[in-house]
């Protein structure tokens, strides 16, 4: 089975994350098979000022 990595902005609360998790492994059986207990799912918290979008970090103001 799949093993995710997201990687998002910093924030999410522990309820979004688990909310997250659940469901990206409840679609992923639901359309590969298999077993829930074989997705793994691994998260990455970034920095607001380790990321950058259009040549701007969301550390700074957005246009």
């Amino acid at each position: 089975m799949p093993t995710y990595h997201i990687e998002m902005l910093e924030g999410r609360t522990i309820e979004q994350k688990k909310k997250l998790v659940e469901e990206i492994t409840r679609v992923t059986v639901e359309v590969l098979g298999g077993s829930a207990s074989s997705v793994d799912i691994l998260i990455t918290d970034v920095k607001r000022e380790n990321w950058a979008t259009g040549g701007v970090l969301w550390s700074e103001p957005r246009p």
